[in-house]
């Protein structure tokens, strides 16, 4: 009785430790790919970036042009109303 004791406790331990070690290669292989995922993430965000990298100076020319637009549209608004007043 002992002895049958002994044998199923041993299964029992080399049942669980199966058990953890099967669950532990499917979470290493669900990190693996996740790896690989962000990876492509990561190159898609990068070619992202380079493609949209000329926004920003194209954006600063064209806000100086809209500056320059919109001081002479001051000058333009007050003949226009010197115009209209006379």
């Amino acid at each position: 009785m002992r002895t049958l004791l002994i044998t199923l406790t041993v299964l029992e331990v080399a049942l669980v430790i199966g058990v953890v070690a099967f669950y532990l290669i499917r979470i290493s292989r669900s990190l693996y790919m996740t790896a690989q995922h962000l990876a492509k993430v990561t190159f898609g965000v990068r070619a992202v970036e380079t493609q949209c990298s000329s926004i920003g100076p194209s954006v600063t020319r064209i806000n100086e042009q809209l500056d320059g637009i919109s001081a002479a549209l001051t000058g333009v608004a007050d003949r226009a109303e010197t115009l209209a007043t006379d």
